[in-house]
């Protein structure tokens, strides 16, 4: 059937080839199309059949399945690779990753664990296949929107936690809104350990995403201004569920479609992030006009955001797109800027000083310190940020600055 999802199936064991080959033939949406006993021969298999995804195994003899995985992203760059091994260790990962493959499976897995990663991998490769250049989007998205630009979509993102990526976001949001920018929106992605409600003194027990799920589940979610906080700031906040499980019912598809609801009725949409790579935080750092990658001056956190840069050129993100923001900036601690850009290799976009009285004080109180203390270097160094993001943001019209005074500003409908 031509609506199927082709798998290529490669494991040096025989008996995993054929166990994996029984699993899916239950499933009427995928075809095993090959079955490969080593990385050659998956390459040269890849090559004839054109797989939407291969299944790969990450030890085998004569080519192990990362160096398969990086030829096959030069040449079969259309099949989505799986991978899987029996050792779970985060270097596996980061060398899988790099490698360029897009899912990463500890055996023993279950079925349903093996065919929901297939057909997350599959719907992520077709949606970044017609993903469009930004500037593209943008007037897509201006032409099914007639006398309004598109939102500005910025995700906060660090591949460590503990830089203050979260405290960056919801302060980078609200600077916006005291800039005078209409339509802010702050939406807290760490769907699991979501924090913003508690740095903006919100009862994080409200409406959240995981009061939208149904809905988006049902096909009829078409406006997002029930499910939002509103903020003495001005800006509109949707919170991440109250409870870490319910994280599992936000799929990269719904969280992707909330991020292109908010662009379309937004001026400015910040996404707070996990410090974590998975299918979900890739669907809203795909749809990003803007990343704002978070650093600090640790060994720790630089080979990190290192290692993130390798993996969004992977990914085929312009380097425009990442703008890297150093966070506590403080060269008594050793390390200058300078030694930073030249391990990483690239400049720092925007540094915040280190001021943590200030800043830990206000995460104490819920009150952003760019609210509190907007005098100080910290909030002016956050302003700069916010300024640099509203600075792309068309002016209203005056027609639509007419229905917003009529209807209040911050309305999504």
């Amino acid at each position: 059937m031509d609506d199927q999802i082709r798998v290529l199936i490669v494991d040096d064991i025989a008996e995993t080839r054929d166990h994996l080959t029984k699993l899916l033939s239950f499933e009427r949406d995928l075809s095993v199309v090959g079955a490969a006993a080593s990385g050659p021969e998956a390459i040269e298999m890849a090559q004839k059949l054109l797989p939407d995804v291969v299944l790969m195994d990450i030890n085998m003899p004569e080519m192990d399945g990362i160096t398969a995985t990086e030829r096959l992203a030069s040449l079969v760059p259309t099949a989505a690779v799986v991978m899987m091994s029996v050792q779970g260790e985060a270097d596996y990962l980061r060398r899988s990753m790099l490698a360029g493959a897009r899912e990463f499976l500890v055996k023993p897995f279950s079925s349903d664990e093996l065919t929901a990663s297939i057909r997350q991998v599959y719907e992520r490769e077709r949606e970044k296949i017609g993903r469009m250049p930004v500037q593209t989007r943008a007037e897509s998205h201006a032409a099914t929107r007639p006398g309004r630009d598109p939102g500005r979509v910025v995700a906060v993102f660090s591949p460590k936690g503990g830089v203050g990526r979260t405290t960056v976001a919801v302060n980078v949001a609200v600077a916006a809104a005291a800039e005078g920018a209409g339509g802010i929106v702050l939406m807290d992605a760490a769907f699991q350990f979501g924090d913003v409600a508690i740095l903006l003194n919100l009862n994080p027990r409200s409406k959240s995403i995981a009061d939208l799920i149904p809905e988006l589940q049902a096909g009829e979610a078409d406006s997002l201004d029930t499910f939002t906080v509103s903020h003495s700031s001005g800006l509109n906040v949707l919170l991440a569920p109250p409870s870490p499980e319910t994280a599992d019912l936000i799929t990269p598809a719904a969280a992707k479609r909330v991020v292109e609801m908010f662009r379309q009725t937004s001026d400015l949409v910040v996404v707070d992030c996990p410090a974590w790579f998975s299918d979900t935080t890739l669907a809203i750092l795909d749809t990003a006009d803007v990343i704002l990658a978070v650093l600090t001056l640790e060994i720790t956190s630089i080979k990190s955001i290192r290692l993130f840069l390798e993996v969004a050129e992977q990914l085929g993100y312009p380097q425009d797109r990442i703008v890297l923001v150093l966070n506590r900036a403080d060269s008594a601690l050793g390390i200058r800027v300078s030694d930073v850009e030249q391990s990483i290799g690239r400049k720092i976009d925007h540094q915040i000083i280190s001021d943590g009285r200030t800043v830990v004080y206000a995460l104490n109180r819920g009150v952003p310190f760019v609210t509190s203390n907007r005098e100080m270097q910290v909030s002016q160094d956050v302003m700069k940020i916010a300024r640099a993001l509203i600075g792309a943001i068309p002016a209203p019209s005056a027609q639509r600055a007419k229905v917003e005074r009529k209807r209040g500003i911050f309305s999504l409908r």
